[in-house]
């Protein structure tokens, strides 16, 4: 699959995802526009992006197109923390 369907695809499925499973009392749902790639590979006939949304809630979303299948999986996932960890340079 190119890099381009894949995308396309992927943003559906986080749209999707996203609208589906959000909070009953939240307003508005997530338009493709929302969406937007973080990182994008391709290796022989599979693809994989890191995608995000412009919805401040600390999700992103890893799609992985299985091109031996014609499956693509979805995982989400939810930013607990970011901390700084220093490196000896000795070690």
């Amino acid at each position: 699959m190119d890099n381009q369907k894949f995308v396309e695809l992927a943003k559906k499925a986080v749209v999707n995802y996203f609208n589906s499973h959000k909070e009953i009392t939240d307003e508005g749902r997530l338009a493709k526009e929302d969406v937007f790639v973080v990182w994008l590979c391709k290796t022989l006939q599979n693809n994989k992006a890191l995608l995000s949304t412009t919805v401040w809630d600390g999700m992103y979303y890893e799609v992985t197109y299985n091109g031996d299948k014609n499956e693509m999986y979805l995982d989400a996932y939810k930013k607990w923390d970011n901390k700084c960890i220093e490196v000896d340079k000795n070690e």
